[in-house]
């Protein structure tokens, strides 16, 4: 079995079904970052208003790396896997294992708030 059709603690929580979401969330933020984008340039609107690009930017952030990574950070603050239908969890039951996904979800949300900040800035400065 591949990584992407099992459950690896720290490594992988979902399976093909859920990445598909998260790729889905990732292009749904990429979308409104460039839109909100677009319309700030086109409206003169103030620089600092610019750096609303922070939510957007994170959002598609999170969908894409949590994609990437075949790891929701959801699943592996609240224990949880799913390599089946979408809604349809297991429980992660071994302290050791939801330990080493409470480290994957936190870096997971380190990133995208790196990337968001970045995203921000970007758009404040241009």
């Amino acid at each position: 079995m591949s990584a992407q059709n099992q459950y690896i603690p720290g490594v992988c929580n979902i399976g093909p079904e859920e990445i598909q979401k998260r790729k889905l969330v990732g292009w749904v933020g990429l979308i409104a970052t460039f839109g909100l984008w677009t319309f700030f340039i086109w409206n003169n609107t103030p620089a600092p208003w610019r750096l609303t690009l922070f939510f957007p930017g994170i959002i598609s952030a999170v969908g894409f790396l949590q994609a990437y990574r075949h790891f929701c950070a959801y699943f592996g603050f609240a224990a949880l896997f799913n390599f089946g239908k979408a809604g349809e969890t297991g429980n992660v039951d071994s302290e050791e294992f939801r330990i080493r996904d409470r480290r994957e979800a936190w870096k997971i949300l380190i990133y995208s708030t790196i990337i968001g900040l970045a995203v921000a800035f970007l758009g404040f400065a241009l």
